[in-house]
């Protein structure tokens, strides 16, 4: 028995699946599809194409095409027009889809969040909390605070953000993971008094949220948009491996 899996990718989830299914079972044909957005991206095991497949009707004449069996959904959490994409596509041709989605941040006692639904609100509820700004949003979105004087921004990406721009801004490129010492290192450095970012969840990144933590600074956080309502979803790579096991896709040599 042969089969082709599309790993919707780009996350850590995304490549520790690919490196998890990659030469176990030989008879799978695993693709990973990449957005493009990151300049030097870490690649997975297997295939792996780079790029959008032009909306849903692209992504469903690709599955169609290649012959997909499965697709596996681990995208950025707030990735949630490729997830909608992804959602319209497999429903149109009965390729079974899951989410691979990594569990938001947990908030534990002595944490100042400030939960706010996107970065429009996020923005509108700065100036009222801090003057010295750490952005931890990644390079797109800036634009929702290009209109704020009197704030300075610090803002760390991987990859230079988009333009528009605030006024007073700086740019950190950097990648994770990271420390706890080094975050509260940082926000020290330049005098951060509120951090701003999003839900996204995971071990690399979570360190800001402790020191933040530890320097009793407010956070505002975005909260992670739904997932397309009636898709599956694992938390982990081994719940998105029994779940391919449920579909009969994998198959050990004899």
């Amino acid at each position: 028995m042969t089969g082709h899996l599309l790993i919707l990718g780009g996350t850590t989830e995304g490549r520790a699946l690919a490196s998890a299914l990659d030469g176990r079972y030989p008879a799978l044909r695993i693709t990973s599809s990449l957005a493009g957005r990151v300049a030097q991206p870490r690649l997975p095991a297997g295939e792996v194409r780079i790029g959008g497949f032009g909306g849903p009707d692209g992504l469903a004449a690709w599955l169609r095409a290649e012959g997909v069996d499965a697709v596996v959904d681990a995208t950025h959490p707030f990735a949630a027009g490729i997830s909608h994409n992804a959602a319209l596509a497999a429903a149109a041709t009965g390729v079974p889809l899951l989410v691979l989605r990594r569990p938001g941040f947990t908030r534990v006692d002595g944490d100042r969040w400030l939960p706010v639904p996107s970065l429009a609100a996020a923005a509108e509820l700065l100036p009222r909390r801090g003057e010295r700004v750490l952005l931890t949003i990644g390079r797109q979105g800036i634009g929702a605070f290009a209109h704020l004087d009197g704030v300075h921004f610090i803002s760390r990406s991987i990859d230079p953000p988009e333009p528009p721009l605030p006024p007073s801004f700086e740019v950190l490129l950097d990648r994770g993971p990271f420390t706890v010492h080094g975050e509260e290192a940082l926000l020290r450095k330049h005098d951060i008094d509120v951090l701003v970012t999003k839900d996204s969840g995971g071990a690399a990144t979570a360190p800001k949220l402790t020191a933040a933590r530890g320097l009793r600074l407010p956070v505002i956080i975005v909260e992670r948009p739904p997932v397309p309502e009636g898709v599956p979803v694992a938390p982990d790579v081994p719940g998105a491996v029994r779940w391919l096991e449920q579909l009969e896709l994998l198959e050990l040599p004899g």
